[in-house]
């Protein structure tokens, strides 16, 4: 597959930078790994080790989830800031110009407090570790460091509104800025003012803590380059409502609305986010130049970006804040609501972000997606991406589509940070329906419970999920059985020709005529993986933990239910907390590493430097 026609795009700059060979590469939340000298929580320093393995593995890619500074959900979604990193990444031995061997014994007392042994994260590291930074601070002697100065006055844009909004933030209590009192919430410039004097030390202390994160985070990524690996970052396109950019630019949103997703075969009520859509009209006024800006700053870490929910750049899901929480997405609608606005939209920011940087853009355009994005995408030569369970001939005859029918621009991938891992989609969620909308979509059609009862494995852990019974074998059966016409019953139907003998067509589009048994085991995650890599999809980016399971003994410890990163709309001290059961030492030294090569060369994205 000759991918040159990328150097025709509106990215052709950022190709010629990145090159039209395929790749393939690792999606790795930096909280989920860690090194034997981590303090409570992977830090930046650690990806040194993740590169040192992907440069023996043959990948040219690490994919990361956002880093920046979160708020009490810990959710890197759902950050306080667009711009600002999080202090829990900062290794504390590295800290520039400062003699850590005075704080050996705390630093070790945090080791011991916080293991980085433990099967989840505990974000306790967070707040530990600032405590001590504080401490640190407080201590240095107060002289003129002018690479320190120079680094606040280059980011005046964002940073001097991020540092007095933790200042104030500190000071009210953890209080939302919402709640704040009248003065700090309108940003009156005297109370502001009189603020600055008071508490000119806080204040400098997160300029300082963003100065140290810049530093250790930036020597990642020319670590990197001297290793021929690329490092492609998570741009959020939303950002939290309680966040330094909505305190500071409230009129680039629309405070009162949340932001979310419509109902689909996967959430049945949709989904409701919390972050505020953006004023486009005021942000146009500015030129867009706030998502530019973003992407100056994030060009210190990365060579590539991944435009979290691209489809919001066209149109975004809006749900009214007076509208009832539990029902999550489903009385909103899509801003702007005439279809003929969404090209332009996604065109006029586009330009700014394919202007702004030299970072190659790649888009996660995945729910709800209309066929201008498909277009818009194909134009400006950025990588979508297609997940493998969902790639099938939907409304014809629902089987997989085949490796070389992926799309040339894009990122194939088996699973999301939001999706289960292979193992636990093929034990749990294959062959299924969701519950939820299931029973929505009865009881819209007074379709009583009697009539479908008989249709599914009485189940009493079923996770939400409904597996047909082996003798519901046809629509005609289901018709009878429910009673209604196909006319009547096209979306319970359309379900049923989804998701019926869903893993036999999956064993076919893995094996081809003579299936495999589809027993859960290493050698159909390699099967997988292999068939992952064969896509025509330029790049091949997996989570990290998919290929942890080419380890029998991994497999078979880790494939329940809940062994995910994140789940959606829930909740859960289990969310965003996952973590790989050994270090990044004993991952170098893993027997799981040749195969990885052997797949990585046999699919022709084996990368050398």
């Amino acid at each position: 597959m000759d991918y040159n026609f990328l150097l025709d795009t509106k990215t052709s700059a950022q190709w010629q930078k990145t090159g039209t060979k395929k790749r393939s590469g690792v999606a790795v939340p930096l909280f989920s790994i860690y090194s034997e000298k981590s303090t409570g929580i992977g830090e930046f320093r650690d990806l040194k080790k993740l590169i040192d393995w992907c440069t023996g593995t043959g990948f040219s890619i690490i994919q990361l989830l956002p880093l920046n500074d979160t708020g009490y959900d810990y959710a890197p979604y759902n950050a306080v800031s667009s711009f600002a990193l999080d202090p829990m990444y900062l290794t504390l031995s590295k800290l520039k110009n400062v003699n850590i061997n005075k704080y050996r014994e705390k630093t070790e007392k945090l080791k011991s407090e916080f293991p980085v042994t433990a099967e989840r994260v505990n974000y306790g590291i967070k707040d530990a570790k600032l405590k001590l930074l504080k401490e640190i601070y407080l201590s240095l002697p107060q002289k003129k460091n002018r690479d320190f100065e120079k680094y606040v006055f280059e980011n005046k844009y964002w940073i001097n509104d991020y540092a007095l909004y933790k200042a104030i933030k500190e000071i009210s209590g953890g209080k939302e800025w919402e709640d704040w009192s009248e003065g700090f919430k309108n940003k009156k410039d005297e109370v502001l003012k009189e603020f600055k004097k008071k508490y000119i030390d806080k204040i400098n202390f997160f300029f300082w803590v963003q100065w140290q994160a810049y530093e250790q985070f930036r020597k990642v990524k020319d670590y990197a380059k001297k290793r021929s690996i690329k490092i492609m970052g998570d741009i959020p396109l939303l950002v939290s409502r309680d966040s330094a950019e909505v305190w500071a630019n409230q009129g680039y949103f629309n405070l009162d609305l949340s932001s979310g997703a419509p109902p689909d075969l996967y959430f049945a009520k949709g989904q409701r986010w919390g972050m505020p859509p953006y004023n486009l009209n005021v942000i146009g006024e500015d030129k867009y130049k706030y998502f530019g800006k973003r992407l100056v700053y994030a060009e210190n870490f990365y060579d590539m970006f991944r435009i979290d929910h691209f489809v919001g750049l066209l149109r975004i899901w809006t749900i009214r804040l007076a509208e009832p929480e539990e029902n999550a997405g489903l009385n909103g609608k899509f801003d702007p609501e005439n279809e003929h606005l969404w090209e332009s939209n996604a065109r006029k920011i586009l330009d700014v972000l394919v202007n702004s940087s030299a970072m190659l853009p790649c888009a996660e355009d995945l729910g709800t997606v209309p066929d201008v994005s498909y277009k818009i995408l194909l134009e400006y030569g950025i990588p979508g991406i297609d997940i493998q369970r969902w790639k099938k001939h939907w409304g014809g005859d629902y089987e997989f589509i085949k490796p070389e029918d992926f799309r040339a621009n894009s990122i194939s991938s088996v699973s999301t940070h939001d999706s289960s891992f292979f193992p636990g989609w093929w034990k749990f969620e294959a062959g299924s329906i969701d519950e939820m909308l299931f029973l929505r979509l009865c009881e819209n059609l007074n379709i009583p419970e009697e009539n479908y009862k008989s249709l599914f494995v009485e189940n009493k852990n079923n996770h939400g999920r409904l597996i047909w019974k082996d003798d519901v074998r046809s629509v005609e059966y289901l018709l009878n059985t429910l009673g209604r016409s196909w006319d009547e019953i096209f979306e319970i139907v359309n379900l049923y020709l989804e998701s019926s003998g869903e893993k036999n067509k999956y064993l076919k589009y893995l094996y081809g005529e003579n299936p495999d048994t589809g027993e859960i085991n290493s050698a159909l995650i390699r099967k997988n993986l292999e068939k992952i890599n064969e896509t025509k999809s330029i790049f091949s980016i997996q989570q990290i933990f998919e290929f942890l399971y080419l380890d029998e003994n991994y497999l078979e410890k880790n494939a329940e239910w809940n062994y995910r990163i994140n789940t959606p709309g829930l909740i859960s001290e289990s969310n965003w907390s996952l973590k790989m059961p050994f270090s990044l030492e004993d991952l170098k030294s893993s027997e799981i590493n040749t195969t990885i090569k052997e797949i990585n060369k046999k699919t022709v994205r084996y990368y050398s430097s």
